[in-house]
């Protein structure tokens, strides 16, 4: 039969033999250090902010991208990122133009009805309409500019709009990104 350890009396002899000369420790008056565990990291949002300081520090900065007060833009639902961009950097080809300067609001939404129209029957899909920046309108501010925003909102082919590039109009002109007519693409 196999002895237990705990109870056989010769492994508690020879413990006791070993240990003979072992001294207590003296006590200190030292506490041990406080063992604290660090504050929960959120890593994901630590990532998302070294994201956007390096988006600001390295990113391609331009200024026209940045809309002041008087720029126009509009965006429908399910337009990409990059579409989006692209007209914004004035990257599609303008294909026709509109020019409002000297119109009424009647006559300005006849023209933009029938030229939107006309586009949409010879499948453009990039055009550029000229209001002007309002510069004789009354104190309350450019009228054209502001009836066209509505306009180009409204309407179920206008993909998307927004202020031309410094050099084909800035605040004066839109871009407008026309929905493509069915059965036809332009390449």
């Amino acid at each position: 039969m196999a002895s237990n350890s705990k109870t056989d009396p010769a492994n508690d002899l020879s413990f006791r033999d070993a240990m003979a000369d072992v001294q207590p420790r003296a006590s200190s008056d030292r506490l041990p250090p406080e063992r604290k565990t660090p504050p929960p990291r959120a890593r994901n949002a630590e990532a998302d902010e070294r994201a956007v300081v390096e988006e600001l520090l390295y990113g391609m900065f331009e200024p026209e991208l940045i809309e002041s007060g008087d720029t126009l833009s509009f965006r429908a639902d399910g337009i990409q990122d990059g579409v989006w961009r692209r007209l914004r950097r004035g990257a599609y080809r303008v294909r026709a133009d509109l020019d409002l300067h000297g119109l009424n609001r009647n006559a300005a939404h006849a023209a933009v009805s029938e030229f939107l129209a006309d586009c949409q029957d010879h499948d453009v899909r990039c055009v550029r309409i000229v209001h002007g920046k309002g510069n004789r309108s009354p104190n309350t501010g450019p009228v054209i500019k502001t009836l066209l925003d509505g306009w180009l909102r409204r309407r179920k082919d206008v993909l998307a709009f927004c202020s031309a590039r410094p050099h084909d109009g800035g605040t004066g002109a839109v871009y407008v990104l026309l929905r493509a007519t069915t059965g036809k693409t332009e390449r």
